[in-house]
């Protein structure tokens, strides 16, 4: 594997230990909200971050957030655990210039493109769309470098 080809896959490797981590803190947080006013919460978070409470936008998420059950909450704040887990996993091996960690983010990764696709269907946005790209791009280069790095199979 050249010098190329590793700084690429650390490159990626931090980019799924950062998703890591994002997911780790919102996690905690959501958690964290399971028997509190979070409609309340929410409206603080408006405040304190002085965006335009009249905004079409921040009313149909506050709206939603409000509704949110404890259950519901626990059962978001624990899929973000899990889906942490998982970068972690694909980082680990991605950061150690492992096979496996590249075959294991090709499938995970891979495995959710679909997903992005039907949600730029039915609402398409620049930063899905970006989203979309970057991911397919790592999942194609990860393929290529697997492809290319194959040993013939023994006999």
């Amino acid at each position: 594997m050249n010098g190329k080809s590793r700084l690429v896959l650390r490159a990626i490797a931090f980019f799924r230990f950062a998703k890591a981590a994002v997911l780790i803190i919102a996690g905690a947080g959501i958690l964290h909200l399971i028997h509190r006013d979070v409609g309340h919460t929410a409206e603080h978070l408006v405040e304190r971050f002085h965006l335009n409470p009249g905004n079409h936008y921040l009313l149909l998420v506050l709206s939603r957030v409000s509704k949110l059950t404890p259950q519901q909450l626990r059962e978001i704040g624990l899929a973000a655990f899990f889906y942490a887990g998982l970068f972690i996993i694909e980082g680990t091996g991605l950061w150690m210039l492992r096979r496996w960690g590249e075959w294991v983010t090709v499938v995970i990764t891979g495995s959710l493109l679909p997903f992005e696709v039907i949600s730029i269907w039915h609402h398409a946005t620049i930063s899905k769309c970006g989203i979309f790209l970057i991911n397919a791009g790592i999942v194609a280069y990860l393929a290529y470098l697997i492809r290319c790095n194959a040993e013939p199979w023994k006999v």
